[in-house]
């Protein structure tokens, strides 16, 4: 069985920074690409950034400069490191897991994933 679990959520004050963590069991991680979304009520989960199994990192231009993903491939995990932030970043933040096959093109739809955490949250706020 697949599992991600997302951890490192929580307040924050804007300006501040938080380091999400993704950790995946039950599949392997060197063939899968791993991406970030971020979801509020009422509006549609929306696509944060993701990490391909060999370099090639991607962001919505909304992050793009405070965010940075990485992975750790010898221990199936996945960060994203957020700086910057503020309360427009405020959000559930989800983990996802993708076939290593994904086109490019095709990261930026939460349809591409075929794996996802139950979410972590953050909120920024002073």
């Amino acid at each position: 069985q697949v599992q991600l679990a997302e951890s490192g959520g929580g307040l924050v004050q804007p300006g501040g920074s938080l380091r999400l963590s993704c950790t995946v069991s039950g599949r392997t991680f060197s063939s899968t690409t791993m991406g970030w979304f971020r979801g509020t009520p009422g509006k549609e989960r929306e696509f944060v950034a993701a990490a391909r199994r060999f370099g090639g990192t991607y962001y919505a231009p909304s992050v793009r400069g405070r965010f940075i993903i990485s992975r750790d491939n010898t221990k199936n995990t996945v960060h994203l490191q957020m700086n910057s932030l503020s309360s427009e970043d405020t959000a559930i933040y989800y983990c996802a897991a993708a076939p290593v096959s994904s086109i490019v093109s095709s990261l930026w739809g939460a349809g591409t994933y075929d794996s996802w955490g139950q979410g972590t949250q953050v909120t920024v706020s002073s």
